[in-house]
């Protein structure tokens, strides 16, 4: 992502270090606010992993049809198909269906994005040592 220049401070205090150089498993986030794109990138990327980013929900889709990402990250509340959408498309077609989803939502809603098909639901606001922990197991349970 541009202008990406400064490390923001972790939101809970702890150090992120950078994961194993092999695992560059590729993320895609589905996220609308420019500042947690930003935080997102800069953790995910420190821990290891590729990310690309999609500003809403049909750009999301279509983008994890296209470059099959290991894993999504999806805020709920997007323009276009809203992120729940998203994953219920992701699961029903057998060519995505493999693909990890995490949604990541300032929402309560960790029972709707499971009734989705979500693997993992985590509440904002960012905690950085949080989302890669979640990344990373779902990355290595798949």
């Amino acid at each position: 992502m541009d202008g990406v220049n400064e490390a923001p401070a972790s939101a809970n205090g702890s150090e992120v270090t950078a994961g194993t150089p092999g695992d560059r498993a590729l993320l895609l986030v589905v996220e609308r606010d420019p500042h947690v794109k930003r935080l997102e990138q800069y953790f995910l990327t420190q821990a290891g992993f590729r990310v690309e980013f999609a500003d809403d929900g049909r750009q999301g889709l279509e983008r994890a049809r296209i470059v099959r990402p290991r894993l999504v990250v999806t805020e709920i509340i997007l323009p276009g198909l809203d992120g729940l959408r998203v994953c219920r498309e992701l699961k029903a077609d057998p060519a995505t269906r493999g693909i990890a989803v995490l949604v990541f939502s300032i929402l309560a809603a960790e029972g709707r994005a499971l009734d989705a098909g979500a693997d993992a639901f985590l509440k904002k606001p960012l905690d950085d040592a949080r989302m890669v922990e979640t990344v990373t197991r779902l990355i290595q349970t798949r």
